[in-house]
């Protein structure tokens, strides 16, 4: 399978050659920060491989020190990009950045013991296909 992706900006585009293994919504309290939001969509592959089609002198990675938490962003537009971890081993792929379809649904909800209080039945709050007036 080829995935293609970008930032927010268009600076950086990506391209991805390879099948994904997991797909998890992770609730950490560092990774609701990374998102600024109730969980992080993030997939992963051992054996996909990742090309950098423009801006990949654009791309920063924090890696949180003393710990395995680590994200991939531009540096114009602040937009979470894919990364390498463990060694270049494991590539790790914002679900938000991708333009193409993702042929997997998410597997689990992880690390929901610490997740945000205001996160429970949202599928039950209000919905609109645009910003309310």
């Amino acid at each position: 399978m080829k995935y293609t992706g970008s930032c927010l900006c268009g600076a950086v585009t990506f391209e991805i050659e390879g099948d994904f293994d997991r797909f998890f919504l992770c609730h950490c309290s560092r990774c609701r920060k990374d998102t600024g939001s109730a969980h992080a969509a993030n997939l992963f592959s051992s054996s996909a491989s990742l090309k950098w089609l423009s801006g990949e002198d654009l791309v920063k990675t924090f890696q949180l020190p003393a710990t395995r938490h680590s994200k991939s962003f531009c540096t114009e537009c602040g937009s979470a990009l894919p990364r390498k971890k463990e060694g270049g081993k494991l590539l790790v792929v914002p679900a938000g950045c991708l333009d193409t379809d993702i042929l997997i649904k998410p597997y689990a909800h992880i690390f929901t013991g610490s997740k945000a209080n205001w996160d429970n039945e949202l599928e039950k709050i209000r919905r609109f296909d645009q910003l309310p007036e």
